[in-house]
């Protein structure tokens, strides 16, 4: 019997895994298909919400310090697995951002490097953007990793760990339960037993945690990107502008995204997807109209109210407990959110004050 059982492999879930091994715990984290393969590969990998003033403080809260922490995990992972997860700062410029004043003032106020520039300024740091107005935002520390070998990276250090055992293709249907507890879980590959139960499932967590009784107010929210194969150093750094990005990765691929679709759990592209996104990158980078589009694809990501996530246990179920809800920002928010989990598990100081990510009555869907 393992001493935690989590069930989900996105990032979310291997982060929390690594924390639990490095922590000495006996760790089984299942997945029903592949780790890493759904959300957390379908992202764009800027470590930072895209507009980071709008968002409530529980979610600055975690970004914060897990902007902080990727430069250490990125470096730490190549040193034990080989396989570079490709973090870059190299900062992102913001065009035609339309409240450039609460942004400078959310700056000032948590101490963040912000400031306003002009067209001249944006032409010396990439030649090819196009501006929209003469000004435009530059945060020079921001930083992107390459997230499908961030997830690559994350499974092949859980693998050389002997504490941790991995199951993939492993599809949970339900949950064991006696006298009152949750013993473990139904798999399809037999029942599985743990002292403990993190349940990581990105958009599936409702869908499981109904079982239980509970009304998680999780949902999947469609996300289309293309990728253009274009030349290396067309562009450098992150562009956001009117809500899409520009993400240059070291080998010349840019990723532009995305949409946003409320579709179920649909994850086919489409037509008119890829036109409007095809329309906001070359309102970026001009260039990028004679450039091939490489690749279309969709994600699912866990949407959930304000986009702040659920972290801790269950009040009735106390020995189940959720990591899920990140919305947009999953991978933005997973060092913070599975160390805070972690600390909760191991009976540590919080990270920070756990409450505002609690599963409570209040936040859970009323029936």
């Amino acid at each position: 019997m393992s001493d935690f059982l989590i069930i989900g492999g996105g990032v979310i879930g291997m982060m929390t895994a690594l924390q639990l091994a490095d922590a000495g715990q006996q760790v089984t984290l299942v997945d029903r298909g592949e780790c890493g393969k759904e959300a957390s590969w379908a992202g764009g990998g800027i470590v930072s919400p895209l507009y980071p003033w709008r968002y409530d403080a529980a979610i600055s809260q975690l970004s914060r310090w897990s902007e902080g922490v990727y430069p250490s995990l990125a470096f730490r992972l190549l040193e034990e697995t080989g396989i570079d997860p490709e973090y870059r700062q190299r900062g992102l410029l913001y065009l035609n951002v339309d409240d450039a004043d609460s942004a400078l003032c959310w700056a000032r106020q948590l101490g963040k490097p912000l400031e306003r520039v002009g067209a001249d300024f944006v032409r010396d740091k990439e030649p090819g953007v196009a501006m929209a107005g003469d000004s435009a935002l530059w945060m020079p520390t921001l930083g992107s990793v390459r997230n499908p070998r961030l997830a690559k990276a994350l499974k092949a250090r859980l693998t050389a760990m002997p504490q941790v055992t991995l199951r993939e293709q492993c599809e949970v249907s339900g949950f064991i339960r006696k006298d009152g507890q949750v013993e473990g879980v139904v798999s399809s590959q037999g029942p599985l037993i743990a002292g403990r139960i993190v349940v990581c499932g990105g958009a599936w967590t409702a869908q499981l945690l109904a079982q239980l009784k509970v009304q998680l107010p999780v949902r999947p929210v469609k996300g289309q990107m293309i990728a253009y194969q274009a030349p290396k150093g067309l562009v450098q750094r992150v562009v956001l502008k009117d809500g899409r990005y520009i993400i240059p990765r070291a080998d010349g691929l840019l990723l532009v995204g995305s949409t946003l679709e409320e579709a179920g759990f649909d994850k086919t592209t489409d037509a008119a997807a890829l036109a409007s996104l095809k329309h906001s990158a070359e309102a970026i980078l001009p260039a990028l109209a004679t450039c091939p589009v490489a690749h279309q694809w969709a994600g699912l990501r866990p949407g959930s109210p304000a986009g702040i996530p659920f972290i801790g246990a269950l009040q009735e179920w106390p020995n189940v407990y959720i990591n899920a809800g990140h919305y947009r920002n999953g991978l933005v928010l997973a060092p913070a959110s599975t160390h805070l989990l972690a600390d909760q598990l191991l009976g540590r100081e919080p990270l920070i004050d756990p409450a505002p990510y609690q599963p409570t009555p209040e936040r859970l869907i009323q029936v």
